[in-house]
């Protein structure tokens, strides 16, 4: 995936304003790249895990022939997959998930599916 830089200036933006707990929101994707971010809520309100709290009109953006790519962050960890996130990953299972860690600004996308994970290629625009 293609991520412009001033979308991850974005995120960047909005993991250091959720510190000391996670950030999360929706990456909108077309054709491979990232085009838009839209802020989540993290109902959770820990640095720990994270419950994405979003307006619900954004989840029919996929009829819209849209990507949905999951976005968090990690206030001071490797942006891995956490145990956390591999046992809830939900709905968001074989998709992209972008994590960031908040203190570092360094960014990985993934995609979790049965209790694994594995690292997708990220490239800055």
């Amino acid at each position: 995936m293609v991520i412009p830089a001033a979308l991850r200036r974005e995120l960047e933006a909005h993991a250091r304003e959720a510190l000391p707990g996670e950030a999360c929101g929706l990456v909108l994707v077309r054709d491979g790249r990232a085009e838009r971010y839209e802020r989540g809520r993290n109902a959770s309100d820990s640095p720990y895990r994270f419950n994405l709290d979003v307006d619900p009109e954004l989840w029919f953006l996929e009829d819209e022939g849209w990507q949905l790519a999951v976005f968090h962050s990690h206030p001071g960890s490797e942006p891995r997959p956490s145990r956390t996130d591999v046992e809830n990953v939900g709905l968001w299972e074989g998709r992209l998930y972008l994590i960031m860690r908040a203190d570092t600004g360094e960014l990985r996308a993934w995609r979790i599916a049965g209790g694994s994970f594995v690292e997708e290629l990220l490239r800055e625009a």
